[in-house]
């Protein structure tokens, strides 16, 4: 376990020249994960962050998934070997991603979900600790009497509805939800996108997987040397923390540097007692992903031997559970919001896990800051992130 500093300095030649070698050689393909549903940036509204055109660049607005795109363009520009590009999607994005790729006429390689979460009805202790523990602005009397009494009666519907069962009482789409970003990778193994890539590109290796508003993110052979040269299966990459980085980062627990999410933490302040924040940007080894999962390459078309792998590998990780807020229309104009919850699996705890060698890149923040709100751009676009992500891009 170690950080590799690539922020202050030159960047080692080794990396440069063990990264540049493996990209030329086809060793490297880019995931960008599309799965999610955006609510920071969408504020609840209906619409997929990955195809939002956001700024401008090469005389038009592009939208995030086009600058990715973009991006590893030039990569394959620069390294004289076809990069494949794989975008994640879930039952909330897919329909839109496929419609606008044949609109568009953009080739690229789309992973389908496989995994989706039903919610639940909260327990009253859930609802009472969210109420009561978590800190709440203090109302005038009315207000707070108004609050107190709507409060008292979704807990009564709570333990009328039954504490813990499922949530069925609404819209098929507002009973389900996405299961959190750990089920992006295993999607590649359930859904056969991985196998083909493997079937197309013999001399895969290693996956680069990042969010979708990370945009500075690039396949960069110095840290894909790092990766390479470190020996690990995972390596994640973070960056100096700024007060406006939610989330988890970097720790070290019991003794071992890991990520831990943000969920994990006890108190909401324990985030800025991280110096370093997750990206959730990260280098993966395919031979160490497939042991981690105990599986070889030829059990990828075996879609039942994965899910049980799947299965299994689940059953070892964290279950995170939150409460969401989701309105139930009853016509006529008239709708009622009911807090439910719903359970995530995040791919940051993988560090936490024995078996996997884990190492931890800090880069700059031009290239791991990511744009979760639509207030970010102004900052964004006047300090220089823009021109450098339009640096890394080459567009048709």
């Amino acid at each position: 376990e170690e950080l590799l500093n690539a922020v202050d300095g030159p960047v080692s030649a080794e990396w440069d020249a063990a990264g540049a070698e493996a990209r030329a050689s086809g060793k490297a393909a880019v995931v960008t994960l599309a799965g999610g549903a955006g609510s920071r940036w969408t504020r609840g509204a209906g619409v997929v962050k990955a195809l939002h055109p956001f700024a401008q660049f090469g005389g038009r607005h592009r939208n995030f998934l086009e600058v990715h795109l973009a991006k590893t363009r030039r990569s394959a520009e620069l390294s004289g070997h076809k990069i494949p590009h794989v975008v994640t999607a879930s039952y909330l994005t897919q329909a839109p991603m496929e419609a606008w790729l044949q609109d568009s006429g953009t080739q690229l390689h789309l992973s389908p979900g496989r995994y989706v979460g039903l919610r639940t009805i909260p327990t009253v202790r859930d609802l009472r600790f969210h109420w009561e523990e978590t800190p709440q602005q203090i109302l005038d009397e009315q207000a707070q009497k108004m609050q107190e009494s709507l409060r008292g009666a979704l807990m009564q519907w709570a333990r009328s509805s039954g504490e813990a069962a499922d949530y069925r009482d609404n819209l098929p789409l507002q009973c389900m939800h996405p299961v959190g970003h750990w089920y992006e990778i295993p999607n590649l193994l359930r859904n056969g996108v991985l196998a083909g890539l493997l079937e197309e590109q013999p001399t895969l290796e290693h996956l680069l997987v990042h969010n979708i508003d990370t945009l500075g993110t690039h396949l960069d052979p110095a840290l894909l040397g790092a990766h390479i040269l470190s020996g690990s299966d995972l390596s994640f990459e973070v960056i100096h923390r700024n007060l406006d980085d939610r989330g988890g980062g970097l720790a070290k627990v019991n003794g071992h540097n890991r990520i831990t999410e943000g969920l994990a933490l006890p108190r909401q302040e324990c985030e800025f007692e991280l110096s370093w924040y997750n990206t959730l940007t990260n280098w993966i080894s395919i031979p160490g992903l497939l042991r981690f999962f105990q599986l070889d390459s030829s059990d990828l078309t075996n879609e039942d031997r994965v899910a049980q792998a799947i299965r299994d590998a689940a059953a070892r990780m964290p279950t995170y559970v939150t409460l969401k807020d989701v309105k139930k229309r009853w016509g006529r104009g008239q709708e009622d919001i009911f807090p439910v919850a719903q359970f995530e699996k995040l791919w940051g705890d993988m560090t936490a896990l024995p078996g996997l060698r884990c190492s931890y890149l800090a880069v700059p923040r031009l290239r791991g800051q990511q744009l979760k709100e639509p207030a970010q751009l102004d900052g964004w676009l006047r300090d220089g992130s823009a021109a450098y992500v339009d640096s890394l891009c080459q567009w048709q």
